[in-house]
């Protein structure tokens, strides 16, 4: 590995970056080390915008934004450097596959079995991402408090979650019978098929996954007027605008607008 890019690695760990982003991180940095053939210490403005323009045509400016963005963080912490009148493409705001009500029904009622049943039910309606699903341990559950706790989840910080009431027999029972520390020891994949094959049973067109469970569960807590502040601090999120793309989302809430014709009486 090049000494630098080592650097680079070490850096992202101390500061406590995810094994998700640092991945991206070297991989971007490292395609344009390969792509411009030069040592880091000479790379100028114009390379980087070669370099960005000739990921255009095969990725989409989601990707063009985080290839921008590990580059800016290797050369800003390692080299000490910056770039700052590159200008990339805005990201897409791609509104996330959510399910109905029904679908959601739906989707429970042709589980396999009881676990798969129970594990749809436990990520709807906590909103859980999946590695947070499957790596919830029995100390981190308050049955009498209606409570979870994700530890160190997503940016190192613990947050609560709610567990519904009418839930709380199955996990207790699951809780009871459990072989280790993990309430459910699967893996994010196991977690990922059974959603899958749920969805093909049930006959739902959408493409679903876990994480459209966690869509569906902040679409339907908005839907039902519950502050997005509050469902910004369920779900995790740092920013309030991450939440925000649920107010764009909510299909239902736009039908019950009445059209301005309406209320004319012609």
């Amino acid at each position: 590995m090049n000494q630098e890019l080592a650097k680079l690695e070490t850096e992202m760990k101390l500061r406590g970056l995810s094994e998700r982003s640092i991945k991206s991180y070297m991989f971007f940095n490292q395609k344009f080390l390969d792509f411009i053939n030069k040592k880091p210490e000479e790379i100028v403005e114009q390379d980087v915008k070669n370099y960005l323009v000739s990921l255009i045509d095969n990725y989409e400016n989601s990707s063009i934004n985080l290839a921008f963005s590990a580059l800016c963080f290797f050369y800003e912490t390692v080299l000490k450097n910056d770039f700052k009148d590159i200008r990339v493409p805005k990201r897409e705001q791609k509104m996330p596959p959510v399910l109905s009500k029904d679908e959601i029904k739906l989707l429970i009622e042709k589980a396999r079995n009881k676990k798969s049943k129970l594990a749809i039910k436990f990520l709807y309606s906590t909103g859980l991402r999946v590695s947070e699903f499957v790596n919830l341990q029995k100390k981190d559950i308050e049955l009498n408090e209606k409570i979870g706790w994700v530890r160190a989840g997503k940016g190192k910080k613990d947050r609560l979650f709610i567990l519904p009431e009418s839930l709380l027999p199955e996990i207790k029972e699951v809780m009871d019978n459990a072989f280790t520390e993990f309430i459910f020891p699967v893996t994010p994949r196991a977690v990922q098929k059974l959603v899958k094959n749920s969805c093909r049973r049930a006959g739902i067109n959408k493409k679903v996954s876990p994480h459209t469970l966690r869509h569906s569960f902040a679409t339907h807590l908005l839907e039902n007027g519950t502050d997005i502040r509050k469902i910004q601090e369920l779900l995790g999120h740092s920013n309030l605008q991450t939440t925000q793309i649920y107010t764009h989302v909510s299909a239902e809430e736009l039908k019950k607008i009445k059209s301005p014709l309406d209320g004319l009486g012609i």
